[in-house]
């Protein structure tokens, strides 16, 4: 099951979730990029939202105003459905409209793969960025294991270069990878200070010792927060 969560308001671009992608709302755009691999839920806070999503034949459930993350508003959808332990639950934001389907379905994979793994309460990927790129505090950025297991995100650049050498750095997509019996012990955490400080809801995990699977990805895609990340994206992905 692939659930976006798709919250109307947003500070920086008010209502960005139904922007105008190619003759397409966003939410929708995002949906149909990713409607191969899994059923689609979307998980809104907005009747208007749950309408225009039912026009273009997805399912779409109201979930509460109140959440402070998307993971617990797709918790609340899928909640509603009445998933197995076992199914396996793919969040994607509803500000993804041109991500491509190879990359969902390699953190479906890595999902699938270690759902047995009571140790990896997520899973998730990342791009290599460059130097330039990985200064943008909204480009996270995740250091890893040996095993490709996350050790850290943060907006700051990380590893810092003492040298300043390094031109490879790993951006993290925001695309996760639960089953529903982790993304239920994912929801029960408790809030993290790390997770207030650099507002990054990974950081809940790895505060309460429970690891993240990383998969490494190649994309052109990225998040749309802004209106000039809109203008960019459809400069770049002109049809």
């Amino acid at each position: 099951m692939i659930i976006i969560p798709a919250r109307l308001g947003s500070t920086r671009f008010p209502n960005k979730i139904l922007a105008d992608i190619n003759g397409l709302p966003m939410v929708i755009k995002t949906a149909k990029a990713v409607e191969d691999i899994d059923e689609v839920l979307i998980a809104t806070d907005s009747e208007y939202v749950v309408e225009i999503c039912k026009s273009y034949g997805f399912n779409a459930v109201m979930t509460s105003t109140n959440h402070q993350s998307g993971t617990d508003r797709i918790y609340e959808a899928a909640n509603t459905i009445n998933l197995n332990d076992n199914d396996i639950v793919i969040n994607i934001q509803a500000d993804e409209p041109f991500i491509e389907k190879s990359v969902v379905k390699a953190v479906y994979d890595l999902t699938k793969l270690n759902a047995n793994l009571d140790s990896i309460i997520m899973n998730s990927c990342y791009k290599i960025v460059d130097s330039h790129e990985a200064d943008n505090p909204n480009i996270v950025k995740v250091v890893t294991s040996l095993n490709e297991k996350a050790l850290y995100f943060s907006r700051s650049k990380i590893p810092y270069s003492r040298d300043h050498h390094l031109n490879e750095y790993k951006g993290h997509l925001g695309i996760y990878g639960f089953t529903m019996k982790s993304l239920r012990t994912f929801c029960s955490l408790p809030h993290a200070p790390l997770e207030n400080i650099e507002k990054l809801e990974q950081l809940r995990a790895l505060y309460s010792d429970y690891e993240i699977g990383m998969v490494v990805v190649e994309t052109e895609s990225f998040g749309i927060d802004t209106i000039e990340d809109l203008e960019k994206a459809l400069k770049e992905h002109k049809v």
